[in-house]
């Protein structure tokens, strides 16, 4: 599987996730993220398998792929596989290779709010917290979750205003802030039961 192309100085978001399936919500919430944070590119990391998921029931990588280009419809978005050409797994060392692949790209982690909710579970979190900076984006019922997890409380002399969106990705890392402004309530496991409902019915 090819690495996207990202030239020197570019600015780039990372979106991760199974996209089981992609969905408008992830569209939008990364288009937000291009306008508010001033980023050249958004890459959806589409991983083989989610840590902290059970993956028995997810579909193969490539038809993921494949249906989340499909939603994507952007030429700012570039949905990828990387980090099965990479065999990472989890996001500490995706970020770690990503910046060693590309030393002078200016990758900004995304995430929304309630990724934050459960970010002290993730690997390595503090650390990655050091290596990239975080845009977490507000999504509805998670706002209050968010903010009072223990990464948000652990990291919060790092928390940037809102207005510093625009020069996020120029800042050292830890550095991070919240997004207001986008409550999209789609998800991807609402829209699984959804089907498998039908199907049932």
């Amino acid at each position: 599987m090819n690495r996207p192309l990202a030239l020197p100085g570019m600015r780039i978001g990372l979106f991760g996730g199974s996209f089981n399936p992609a969905h408008e919500a992830h569209r939008e919430a990364s288009l937000f993220a291009l306008r508010r944070l001033g980023l050249d590119r958004v890459w959806w990391l589409v991983t083989p398998g989610n840590p902290l998921k059970n993956n028995a029931d997810l579909p193969p990588l490539d038809g993921r792929i494949g249906q989340a280009q499909a939603v994507a419809q952007s030429p700012f978005i570039e949905v990828t596989g990387i980090e099965s050409t990479l065999g990472t797994r989890f996001a500490f060392d995706t970020v770690t290779q990503l910046r060693a692949c590309y030393p002078s790209v200016r990758f900004v982690l995304l995430m929304g709010a309630d990724i934050l909710a459960e970010f002290h579970r993730w690997k390595r979190w503090r650390e990655l917290s050091s290596l990239v900076p975080l845009a977490v984006i507000d999504r509805a019922g998670w706002t209050s979750r968010a903010l009072a997890s223990p990464a948000a409380q652990a990291l919060a002399a790092y928390r940037r205003p809102e207005q510093s969106a625009p020069t996020l990705a120029l800042q050292r890392p830890p550095a991070w802030l919240f997004l207001h402004g986008l409550k999209l309530a789609q998800s991807s496991t609402a829209i699984r039961k959804a089907v498998s409902s039908r199907r049932e019915g």
